[in-house]
């Protein structure tokens, strides 16, 4: 069975995240680096977003979209269930329309990668420049910024126990094609569910953007500046590659 339709476990293995934190340092760049007033947010490839719940509660308009109905289903229940409203759309992130444009959009994660191919990336950047205001900041985590091998593949894991339930999650990344930068993701959610043994697992192709590659796309592009490279954890411009960070750019 699918890791991504199983939201609750997937929040609780990918939970660990201090979205509080997290949140304050997207105000941050906010105040230092959009050009216009941000109350409308979209967060891309959302699944249960815990951060589209936490800006909803700071007072934004919250957007969510994901291919994922049951993502979607859970992040809907749970925003109701903490009082606050996020809509949500289902659509892929290549080719995406809003009726009605956002002040300032993120993708997380590394969720990025999964777009598969430069013309995609391309299209990728033209669904969000439609949907983002001038001037308005599109924040991209996890562009995987050091492609070393001893940095990128291989074999991980982690584990989280949250009130009885227990996940242990088990990731590997391997070269699928070096010619077309392609990548085969696998990950393995194993859960014990107060007793009850659980295993998802699934395999996604994604691809290798490497940094200079980007620039010169951006600069195809034409539609968003460059901003810089950042700490993932603080508003402070990377002095070396890492792939805990954040891309930002801004609409032209």
């Amino acid at each position: 069975m699918s890791v991504y339709k199983e939201p609750f476990y997937y929040e609780i293995a990918f939970g660990f995240v201090d979205v509080e934190s997290q949140m304050d340092l997207f105000e941050e760049f906010i105040d230092k680096y959009s050009k216009i007033e941000v109350t409308r947010v979209l967060d891309i490839g959302c699944g249960p977003s815990l951060q589209l719940r936490e800006l909803a509660k700071r007072g934004y308009e919250a957007v969510g979209i994901d291919m994922s109905s049951e993502m979607l289903a859970y992040l809907e229940q749970k925003a109701d269930e903490e009082g606050v409203t996020v809509k949500t759309i289902q659509t892929d992130m290549i080719n995406f329309d809003l009726t009605t444009q956002v002040d300032f959009a993120f993708i997380l994660m590394g969720t990025i990668s999964y777009v598969t191919s430069n013309a995609e990336f391309l299209q990728h950047l033209t669904s969000v420049a439609n949907a983002l205001r001038k001037g308005g900041l599109y924040l991209i985590e996890n562009f995987r910024l050091d492609w070393r091998p001893e940095r990128l593949l291989g074999p991980g894991s982690w584990t989280r126990d949250v009130q009885g339930v227990k996940v242990k999650v088990i990731y590997d990344i391997q070269v699928k094609d070096a010619l077309e930068q392609l990548l085969i993701e696998t990950m393995r959610m194993e859960v014990n569910d107060h007793g009850e043994e659980l295993v998802f697992e699934q395999q996604d192709e994604t691809k290798i953007i490497f940094p200079q590659e980007l620039l010169a796309l951006l600069e195809l592009h034409q539609q968003f500046e460059f901003l810089g490279w950042f700490e993932r954890s603080r508003c402070r411009k990377l002095d070396q590659a890492d792939n805990d960070n954040i891309l930002l750019l801004r609409k032209r």
